[in-house]
């Protein structure tokens, strides 16, 4: 009896512990299933598929499901699902997703480079995707998950990087997002037969090999991140880089360039280009890239409906413009649009090209990180005030010195959330030393704003509705040292200037103590910025011909440097 009763017991406690273990622990406790998912937040549904973010395609499609149907007077960031979990069970289950997606073809065919090749061994592609794999374990996602300031940043800079409390990405952070994208992309090796292939490998390994410089008659080496890599990249696309400009199209949203106002960067860039006998080529087959000459600015004013707060006719025309080309040749269906290459100035430009044009290369001058900007793949395009068409260097420079007297100036519209906080920290009579207007008072013998910005030691740029400021580029022209106010703003050719060596970035939540920051900064120090400003000039400057290392060659080169490391 006590024998029957004993495996009764055990009968019991057997039963019992089954049904408590598959009922709310999943059967868990004895096995591990491959089909587990990442532990994630009971708001956010996330699965295994976040894991592969080595996927460009399906990387840029988190950037695209944002409504284009915004009030301009408003700026929505990218609300975008984030990992949470990272422990060593999940990685162990993430890295047998991965590697078994990696066997399907067709998610294989979505890794750059890793096109079905029958001489590429089945072994060899599993085993770059495991590098590959390894690459992105290795990056981390998030350190905060309650700052609600962190939901505005894209999904780019959620997946490929830790950022900081506040949300905001640093100068020295995007610096580090653009190596991310550099090396973590899956290259498979697989054997080139296209000749245009072979030049972009060839340059890629001469600009991660370049010869050592240190010093050079023309580039003034603290500014640049990398003298030598840039002076080979910029050397190589001098040499070897060659554009197709498509002729379809009518104007004037497609080849009339906008050579004045304060979108006419993008205008003077096609303008050049088009008209330039080193870089364009008449046959598609040697191209390295693809030129999309629209202009956003005409775009806006010929499409755009007052008072409707959307975009999607716009969208449309560019689809439509896409389905031409498309139809016409084969080169945008080969890859997907991702070497072709669109230069747009106007605000709204980040949101119509996102959805159809998302895996080219867009030069934005509303580079903002938290609009999606893609770090390796996208280009800051300066903005760029033209007056006079027939003078673009006109009133160029500014006073010496000893002669800037002022030491902050900023004047201009108050549109946005951030100028109305400078003008009430700062506007009016506060201080004597701080020249904040939203108008230049007008008065006899009062200064023009021109001559506010050649007397003063520092110009502060804030944003407006939008990151972007065509005042950056102003303070340059007039030789005064930016004061940047726009936080996750990508500055223009980031990826070779080393921003910080001439320029003060001013985080938006520090403007109450905006003056202690800029007096803080020694005279010493102010004055090898505002040496540099002038050296960096040359950068930023409109030629009625264009000459080497100027804005037409350095936005060029940007598109140039990322088509390379795409490669």
């Amino acid at each position: 009896m006590k024998l029957l009763r004993f495996a009764g017991l055990v009968f019991i406690f057997i039963t019992t512990f089954q049904f408590v273990n598959i009922r709310y622990f999943g059967g868990s406790i004895f096995s591990l299933s491959s089909q587990d998912k990442f532990p994630v937040s009971s708001s956010i549904d996330v699965t295994t598929e976040l894991v592969r973010t080595l996927s460009g395609p399906e990387r840029l499609n988190f950037s695209s499901s944002r409504s284009v149907e915004v009030d301009e007077d408003e700026s929505t960031g990218l609300e975008e699902d984030h990992v949470i979990g990272s422990d060593k069970n999940d990685t162990v289950q993430a890295h047998e997703s991965f590697i078994e997606d990696v066997k399907d073809k067709e998610t294989l065919d979505l890794l750059p480079g890793t096109r079905s090749s029958s001489n590429e061994s089945y072994e060899k592609i599993v085993e770059d995707a495991e590098t590959a794999f390894e690459n992105t374990r290795k990056v981390e996602i998030l350190e905060s998950k309650t700052d609600p300031s962190v939901d505005n940043l894209s999904s780019e800079v959620k997946k490929f990087m830790k950022v900081s409390n506040s949300g905001v990405v640093s100068i020295t952070e995007m610096m580090n997002l653009l190596h991310q994208s550099h090396t973590s992309h899956v290259s498979l090796k697989l054997k080139r037969s296209s000749t245009v292939d072979q030049e972009l490998l060839y340059a890629r390994t001469q600009i991660e090999n370049p010869p050592l410089i240190e010093n050079d008659p023309l580039l003034h080496a603290p500014l640049y991140w990398n003298l030598s890599m840039f002076k080979r990249s910029y050397e190589l696309m001098e040499n070897k880089l060659k554009v197709y400009v498509y002729r379809e199209g009518k104007r004037p949203v497609l080849h009339k360039p906008v050579l004045k106002g304060i979108y006419a960067s993008e205008g003077w860039f096609m303008k050049q280009l088009k008209s330039s006998r080193t870089f364009v080529t008449k046959d598609p087959r040697k191209a390295h890239l693809f030129y999309l000459p629209f202009s956003s600015k005409m775009l806006e004013e010929t499409l755009y409906v007052p008072g409707s707060h959307s975009d999607q006719n716009l969208i449309q025309f560019l689809k439509n413009f896409l389905d031409m080309i498309s139809s016409k040749y084969n080169f945008w269906n080969k890859t997907g649009g991702s070497d072709h290459f669109l230069v747009a100035c106007h605000d709204w430009a980040p949101s119509e090209t996102r959805q159809y044009m998302a895996k080219c290369i867009r030069a934005l001058c509303n580079s903002d990180v938290s609009e999606g900007f893609v770090f390796g793949k996208d280009v800051a395009l300066p903005e760029t005030t033209i007056l006079v068409p027939r003078r673009p260097l006109r009133a160029l420079g500014g006073k010496p010195v000893s002669q800037r007297q002022i030491l902050a100036f900023f004047a201009g519209g108050m549109h946005g959330y951030l100028r109305p906080l400078l003008l009430q920290n700062w506007g009016g009579n506060r201080d004597p030393d701080m020249k904040i207007f939203s108008e230049i008072p007008k008065s006899k013998g009062k200064k023009s704003y021109m001559e506010y910005m050649k007397s003063s030691k520092y110009c502060i740029c804030p944003k407006g509705h939008e990151v972007n400021s065509p005042r950056v580029v102003e303070a340059l022209f007039y030789e005064c040292v930016p004061v940047i106010i726009s936080d996750n703003f990508v500055p223009p050719f980031f990826e070779v200037l080393n921003w910080e060596s001439f320029a003060v970035f001013v985080l938006e939540k520090d403007i109450p103590d905006l003056k202690n920051i800029l007096v803080s900064i020694t005279e010493e120090r102010y004055r090898e910025m505002q040496m540099r400003v002038k050296m960096v000039q040359k950068h930023f400057l409109w030629h009625s011909k264009p000459e080497r290392f100027d804005i037409f060659h350095m936005i060029l080169h940007s598109i140039w440097y990322n088509r390379v490391f795409q490669s």
